[in-house]
């Protein structure tokens, strides 16, 4: 199969809506030509684009990417809820592998309204919303609370895993305290401050046992990635600083995820161990080979089901392994270096490519003050309800 780079990324501070007043369309352009600069690549070598967006209008890609320049190359525009990004990626690594294309531009950009999310990236009223299904497998084991529906799903879900494995409040908390720890050292986070696992757990509750602090926040941002191919790499001398997309999978919901009615499998557990499976053996590797990861932490008991999901640990020893130290500096692992979604920010349609953007800089060797030592391999997991959920593998040479 032919191999397809990773050559430029870029990324726009994420931050919380309306604070930089700026539109979808300067946010992309801010990002997409991060990009281009990093690769050292000008828009009009630039076969085909894809661009990921979930709050913004029809054809907003082609507004976005009109920012680069008019060069009439075909621009594709997906919707895929909070795993767009990584969608975006995949699509451009297989227009390379495919041999459609010698570089593709990935774009994801989103600027979105405060407050929490309803029952899915503008799905209306909630009968017709895309993830009904997915709360009505909630509703029947838990019934419909008052609460943000995002988080509720999820709340329920770390309910579950407290239950069914003796998972505490405070190893909850020790997950959302690593990645606020992280993100001090991250520019473009859109939170700072550091915050210990005991204000972690005094800060508002959301939906119990998740408090404000666990969940991700709205937020305004972009990322891009270019990706090419063998032969556009050496030709243009981008092999020094290329990584490679070493393994990709995307995986959908199947009957396991509502079989059991439990909202462990709703929230895509089945999903993420799936993906990771297929991505693994794609790229011929383990995840005890892997150095550094940005997994999809859009609530603190994300982050512990997909350690169980990726393999780092049994099926319910994810919060011994948090509080073990192992997913941090100094651990087995470094996970969400970037400060992940919890601190970084959630602006859907450039999640997964900001994931992908952070593995690159680690593998370089270009983190600055949270550089993993070492990173020479490096793992992405974005996930959206509705559902789907993408792992990458990249490789550092």
């Amino acid at each position: 199969m032919a191999q397809s780079w990773i050559a430029g990324v870029g990324m726009t501070a994420f931050t919380k809506p309306e604070t930089r007043d700026l539109a979808y369309w300067e946010l992309a352009r801010e990002a997409g030509t991060q990009a281009l600069t990093d690769a050292g690549i000008a828009y009009e070598e630039v076969d085909q684009a894809v661009a990921g967006y979930c709050f913004q209008p029809s054809t907003a890609g082609q507004r976005a990417l009109y920012e680069l320049g008019l060069t009439g190359i075909p621009v594709c525009n997906v919707n895929n809820n909070c795993a767009t990004g990584a969608t975006a990626l995949m699509l451009a690594r297989q227009l390379v592998e495919g041999g459609a294309a010698d570089c593709v531009l990935a774009l994801g950009f989103e600027t979105m309204r405060k407050g929490p999310l309803g029952a899915g990236a503008d799905s209306g009223d909630f009968a017709h919303s895309p993830v009904a299904r997915h709360y009505g497998v909630m509703a029947a084991a838990h019934g419909f609370a008052r609460t943000p529906p995002t988080a509720q799903i999820f709340g329920n879900a770390a309910r579950e895993h407290k239950e069914r494995h003796g998972t505490t409040d405070a190893q909850l908390a020790a997950v959302a305290a690593k990645n606020h720890r992280h993100s001090a050292a991250n520019p473009r986070a859109q939170f700072r401050e550091v915050w210990s696992a005991e204000e972690i757990l005094a800060s508002p509750a959301v939906h119990a046992p998740l408090t404000r602090l666990q969940c991700s926040p709205t937020s305004d941002g972009a990322a891009a990635v270019l990706v090419v191919s063998e032969r556009f790499a050496a030709r243009h001398g981008l092999r020094s600083r290329a990584v490679a997309i070493a393994g990709q999978a995307m995986t959908t919901d199947t009957g396991e995820s509502f079989a059991s009615g439990s909202c462990l499998d709703v929230v895509g557990v089945p999903m993420s161990r799936a993906a990771a499976r297929l991505a693994q053996e794609a790229a011929g590797l383990g995840i005890d080979e892997v150095d550094v990861i940005e997994l999809h932490d859009c609530f603190s008991i994300n982050e512990l089901l997909t350690y169980e999901a990726l393999g780092l640990c049994a099926e319910g020893a994810s919060g011994e392994l948090v509080e073990s130290g192992a997913t941090t500096y100094g651990g087995r692992w470094v996970v969400n270096p970037s400060g992940g979604l919890i601190s970084k920010g959630h602006p859907l349609g450039a999640t997964g490519l900001a994931q992908a953007a952070e593995v690159v800089w680690q593998l370089r060797g270009e983190a600055g003050d949270r550089q993993v030592e070492g990173a020479r391999i490096g793992l992405a997991h974005n996930i959206g309800l509705g559902g789907a959920a993408v792992v990458t593998l990249l490789r550092r040479p």
